[in-house]
């Protein structure tokens, strides 16, 4: 008898570990299949967080003895988000184009001009790096690229009409929150949760726009002085890949020393490019960035490399930009879930997770700074 229960345990076992993986293999299909929309869709709600205090704000003001009704504020705030939103999308595009261009006028010249970096390893070492540089293809994977960065204007007025959405839904939120539990002390705890999501990935956002945002401008400095024609837009594409976590100060470093060297043709400029360019990266990646974070994310390292490499995976560059928010939404959740409290563990930079404590007293916190 002992031995058929044992039998079935076994067989349970098995078929929930079945039942998982064919679960998590159609959630990635998913996830590829739809992923301009799915990414669309998490841009909409990232910015939803991040301009949801800024419509509170507009709608506390009031005029002589009138306020300013909650439709007027959240029009507002669509108005302000869409504008800055396709101001941003034809400045990148413009940029991208003439980068793209560029690249494509340089790529005859630019496996020679690298070759010639190896000239003192011998000519042998020097004609086998050329042949290698000569196999690949630079100019079908930059119209690759160009053909995919098309699909930005696109993405950005599909997040504009999300966003218009949730701003059209967010008056009845806590109400269907209130609902959706039939528990009220549940509902303010999902609540909770849901605020203090919101507020770490915003502290993110800031932190990580203020710190590429400097890191761009120097990049620009260090361009000009140099004399680099495209200084703009080498300054202007660090701020950006610069939200991409670890690699994306790498490729800005090799971008701007391989442009470099491809206008100037000298390996000196190009050393010097290389060395100044890569001492303001880990300048400000490795002392600004973790200094301004402090302790308010928690990330492990090796997680976050995971969580890059994943999503990459998965939604291509556009999930690496998405890798670390969704990260932190992870670690909040299941810090507040027993039964996934130990991922909480392995996501979180010292193994200290976020408990019920500290997460009472950060929203006592936010609605401290709400009530001013």
């Amino acid at each position: 008898m002992s031995g058929t229960l044992g039998e079935s345990e076994k067989y349970a076992r098995v078929r929930t570990g079945a039942l998982v993986i064919i679960a998590f293999a159609v959630v990635l299909f998913l996830l590829v299949q739809a992923r301009f929309l799915l990414i669309s869709l998490a841009v909409a709600i990232i910015l939803f967080s991040l301009t949801s205090d800024v419509i509170r704000l507009i709608a506390r003001q009031r005029i002589g003895r009138f306020g300013v009704p909650n439709w007027l504020a959240s029009i507002t705030a669509l108005l302000l988000i869409s504008t800055a939103l396709l101001l941003l999308s034809s400045i990148l595009l413009a940029q991208l184009n003439t980068v793209l261009s560029t690249t494509l006028s340089y790529a005859a010249r630019a496996p020679s001009a690298v070759a010639s970096l190896f000239a003192w390893m011998g000519e042998d070492v020097e004609r086998a790096v050329l042949g290698s540089l000569n196999s690949f293809e630079l100019s079908n994977y930059v119209r690759t690229a160009a053909g995919q960065a098309g699909n930005l204007m696109q993405g950005t007025v599909l997040v504009i009409l999300f966003v218009g959405f949730l701003f059209a839904e967010r008056i009845w939120f806590d109400t269907k929150m209130s609902n959706f539990f039939s528990d009220q002390t549940q509902a303010e705890r999902a609540n909770k949760i849901i605020i203090s999501i919101i507020h770490r990935v915003n502290y993110y956002l800031l932190v990580k726009t203020a710190v590429s945002l400097i890191t761009g401008a120097m990049i620009y400095a260090v361009a000009i002085f140099f004399g680099i024609e495209l200084a703009m837009s080498l300054g202007i594409l660090t701020f950006i890949l610069n939200y991409i976590p670890n690699i994306g100060s790498i490729i800005a470093t090799g971008m701007v020393a391989l442009v470099g060297y491809v206008e100037t043709g000298d390996a000196t400029t190009t050393a010097l490019l290389f060395v100044i360019t890569g001492a303001i990266q880990f300048m400000n990646g490795n002392v600004i960035d973790p200094w301004m974070m402090g302790r308010a994310l928690r990330l492990s390292s090796f997680g976050i490399i995971m969580s890059l490499a994943f999503w990459g995976a998965v939604w291509g560059i556009p999930g690496m930009f998405l890798s670390v928010p969704i990260m932190v939404m992870l670690l909040v959740i299941c810090s507040h879930i027993p039964s996934l409290r130990q991922v909480a563990v392995l996501l979180s930079r010292e193994g200290l997770p976020e408990g019920e404590r500290e997460l009472d007293r950060l929203n006592e916190e936010i609605e401290s700074r709400k009530a001013m």
